[in-house]
């Protein structure tokens, strides 16, 4: 019995040994890119803007690709569109309100089956939600996260010109789903 004991412990002790160490990467804002994309209920309207990363988001990572741990953070004052009317407007109250929440986080809770599964913050409100991503080893010393997430806004407080809350809007619909692609650079700490 104890040979069994002292077996299944040098079995537990190497597998433990072999686990590649984890190592810490910071999300680097300028050289990540993150693409939002709405759309009219009706009708082949889909504006699409830009968004900028704020500093401070961090990755932990066991090897290439094995993302055990996350934090990104999202500037939602960077919130960018080519019509400045239109910017202005998704950025106030109606929409994402950066005045008054100027920042929107991420937190993974773990990676599965090409899944990113954690809680987004946004508007104030935190709900659970999952995101496909890839992660790639670029190099010794950095990772590139890439997916496009599908987002409903309702979830979050943004209800504006939803049909799931208004009637009759006709061609002033607003889908609820709009969609985040992101291109995430981090390098190691």
């Amino acid at each position: 019995m104890k040979t069994l004991f002292a077996a299944l412990f040098v079995v537990l002790f190497a597998a433990v040994a072999q686990r590649p160490a984890a190592v810490t990467y910071v999300l680097n804002p300028a050289t990540s890119r993150l693409t939002w994309t709405g759309y009219a209920e009706a009708g082949g309207y889909a504006p699409t803007g830009t968004l900028r990363l704020a500093p401070g988001g961090t990755l932990v990572a066991e090897g290439p690709g094995a993302l055990r741990a996350a934090r990104v953070l999202v500037d939602v004052r960077t919130l960018a569109h080519d019509n400045p009317t239109l910017q202005e407007h998704l950025r106030g109250a109606d929409f994402f309100d950066v005045a008054h929440f100027p920042e929107a986080t991420f937190e993974l809770g773990r990676v599965a089956g090409g899944q990113a599964q954690g809680q987004l913050t946004l508007k104030g409100q935190t709900r659970p939600i999952s995101v496909p991503v890839t992660v790639t080893a670029l190099g010794a010393d950095s990772l590139l996260l890439q997916g496009t997430a599908r987002l409903d806004r309702t979830q979050f407080g943004i209800n504006y010109n939803s049909s799931s809350f208004f009637q009759n809007l006709g061609s002033y619909a607003i889908r609820n789903e709009f969609q985040l692609a992101f291109r995430l650079k981090a390098g190691r700490r």
